[in-house]
């Protein structure tokens, strides 16, 4: 489990603290409590065993019996009470169940463990062949996506509905392409657009402290499991400030400050890694960190903001969350001024005033546990997240944190060219997994894009190189979860497919291809290449669940546009605002400075007299654009935007 997880408290308390259920556990088992996030590795797996052996999807708290040899897995399932309720057994009559199979029934057990063996060397890909990469895929994803979105309520799922970040970012892609392809698809668009506003719109969006919570347990967003992740909130800020870029949509804009500013505040350690998560219970009860009593915000808010704000937020209708108030948005601000005939402005400086009145009352309550782990691949995603939210709205403080976090975790979690996966306490530990390297190097690239490093270029340079050496399945294409020396399991996963968070092969395989068009190291663009063609027969059987490689197949089929600058100082500021309120998923610009020498591979652009920029789409460069009015206009003739 993880501890976040609002059911793993639940069952660790009901039974693993019983006096009598812990008798039971300990005289028949050897009990192991697992971190999923410290060891994802072991949780894959047995997820993937349990969805074999239940034919259902899993969870957490994940309970796995296991045989003590081989570890293949005897029994699998999720929660079970204390007592018999919902269909469930007993979590003690389960245990002795188990005890009794084992004993008389060992048999049955050797088959299933040899069945399941069978199935996972049938899950071992094939080799990438003779594979052509085509587009094919891309309108097929375009056309599931379509078709999943909840037109009424936004999301690409019935209840309960996660963000999926992957599928939001593939169809504003989709719909930059088709712009681009003089084919302008606004449906697609829309999908992407309106489920962003549902989302921070709805309960799932902390309205007044910041951050998304995991997932909505129903259609409407309203009432989320109220546990916040580093990994939903990172890819959701660059979603968010691509969608102002889009938009022009103060809405997003606001998201992105208020959810930048919760993981400045609440999130980020004073060494600058940023921490796991925030627990959905406080006080031992889930929500009640984020529950209202009407009359309680009555008496916190003035007089003269109650009105627009119980409308707002739904104070004026019956509780949604067990008998009290969890904010959601009923009414829109446009809704509201029209119907009380006020400006917009006022109405939002009405809410504003009442949303900080509240908060601040709010920080005297028992905040959530937070879990302190400092974890890579969520920092790196996070890294992403906040740099591109400074980026793409010019709010340079979070450019620092990110550049903080970077920093962190090359000073504590990189030793002798290797990342260590978790940082906790004082100590770095467990060799790091496939998403480690491969979010981290997502996030440096965008780092970068802010202000440009060497030193930072070179860790680049050098996670790429230990990525390749550590994680590539060099026969046939893809990265393993882990590497090549790790402990021996079960099964050495190589999955391409989302989750909760992108793939972790897609975003390697998109990092590796732009950073090899950068640098100029072609092998990168080979192992990008060889991991699409390794995926492919995944990505064309379900391609909405690949979305992430379908974007990163994208990229290597029409390589992205590298433009990098070289600033004169009389320029420098104004270079760093270039790409403000652009969205360039195709264009990716890094400016050096003049007085900089370039690393090995770039010093071919050189500074002149005046600023200058050296625009290059795969192997093919254009001429020099020598002018800053010049680089202004050929950024803004590759952003995308609804007006255009």
């Amino acid at each position: 489990g993880y501890s976040a997880c609002h059911w793993c408290h639940v069952m660790a308390h009901e039974s693993f603290e019983d006096p009598d259920t812990a008798a039971i556990m300990n005289e028949y088992f050897i009990n192991i409590k697992v971190d999923k996030e410290e060891r994802p590795d072991l949780d894959k797996i047995y997820q993937s065993a349990h969805s074999m052996l239940t034919e259902r999807p899993g969870g957490w708290p994940l309970t796995v019996f296991l045989t003590p040899d081989d570890h293949m897995p005897i029994f699998a399932g999720t929660y079970f009470p204390p007592q018999p309720a919902h269909g469930l057994p007993a979590f003690s009559q389960l245990l002795r169940h188990i005890h009794d199979v084992w004993l008389n029934r060992r048999d049955d057990i050797q088959k299933q463990s040899a069945s399941l063996r069978d199935v996972y060397q049938g899950l071992e890909q094939a080799g990438a062949g003779s594979i052509t990469l085509s587009t094919q895929p891309m309108d097929i994803a375009r056309n599931q996506i379509e078709k999943q979105f909840d037109s009424k309520e936004g999301g690409f799922s019935q209840a309960p509905k996660f963000p999926h970040p992957a599928i939001i970012d593939r169809a504003l892609q989709h719909w930059a392409q088709s712009v681009n392809n003089r084919q302008a698809d606004p449906r697609i668009l829309h999908s992407a657009l309106y489920t962003l506003y549902k989302m921070c719109n709805g309960g799932i969006f902390d309205h007044l402290g910041g951050g998304f919570c995991r997932y909505s347990t129903d259609a409407e967003w309203m009432i989320p499991h109220f546990e916040k992740m580093l990994y939903d909130n990172g890819p959701l800020l660059a979603l968010y400030a691509q969608a102002w870029c889009i938009s022009d949509d103060a809405r997003f804009y606001n998201t992105v400050i208020e959810t930048a500013d919760w993981v400045m505040r609440e999130m980020q350690s004073a060494d600058g890694g940023y921490y796991a998560a925030q627990d959905a219970d406080s006080e031992g009860v889930e929500g009640k960190f984020f529950a209202w009593d009407r009359d309680e915000v009555n008496t916190v808010i003035e007089p003269r903001d109650w009105p627009l704000f119980e409308q707002r937020f739904g104070l004026d209708r019956p509780a949604n969350f067990e008998g009290k108030w969890h904010l959601h948005g009923f009414r829109s601000e446009p809704e509201l001024a029209k119907a009380q005939s006020m400006d917009i402005e006022a109405v939002f400086q009405h809410l504003a005033r009442a949303k900080k009145q509240l908060f601040k009352h709010r920080e005297q309550r028992i905040h959530p546990g937070r879990d302190e782990k400092i974890l890579c691949a969520w920092n790196g995603l996070m890294i992403y997240g906040m740099a591109s939210a400074g980026r793409l709205l010019g709010q340079y403080q979070y450019i620092t944190s990110a550049r903080r976090a970077a920093d962190f975790i090359h000073n504590n979690c990189w030793r002798d060219q290797r990342l260590l996966a978790s940082f906790k306490d004082g100590r770095a530990r467990f060799n790091a997994y496939l998403d480690d390297y491969a979010f981290l190097l997502q996030g440096l690239l965008e780092l970068l894009q802010c202000e440009w490093d060497n030193d930072l270029y070179n860790w680049a340079l050098a996670l790429a190189d230990a990525l390749l050496a550590q994680f590539e399945d060099r026969d046939n294409g893809g990265f393993y979860f882990t590497s090549h020396d790790h402990e021996q399991l079960i099964q050495r996963i190589k999955s391409f497919g989302d989750d909760a968070i992108p793939s972790g092969n897609a975003i390697a395989c998109l990092a590796l291809n732009r950073l090899g068009h950068l640098s100029g190291r072609t092998h990168y663009i080979d192992a990008a290449e060889n991991c699409l063609k390794a995926g492919w027969q995944a990505i064309n059987q379900a391609p909405i669940s690949h979305c992430a490689m379908i974007s990163a197949l994208h990229d290597y089929l029409t390589p992205p546009t590298i433009l990098v600058i070289r600033s004169q100082p009389a320029d420098a500021a104004f270079c760093t605002t270039l790409s403000q309120h652009h969205y360039l998923p195709a264009t990716l610009i890094f400016t050096i400075p003049a007085g900089q020498t370039p690393p090995p591979g770039l010093e071919a652009k050189l500074a002149r007299k005046n600023t200058c920029a050296y625009p290059c789409q795969g192997y093919q460069c254009d001429a020099i654009i020598d002018s800053v009015a010049d680089i202004h206009a050929y950024i803004t003739n590759n952003s995308y935007r609804i007006s255009e």
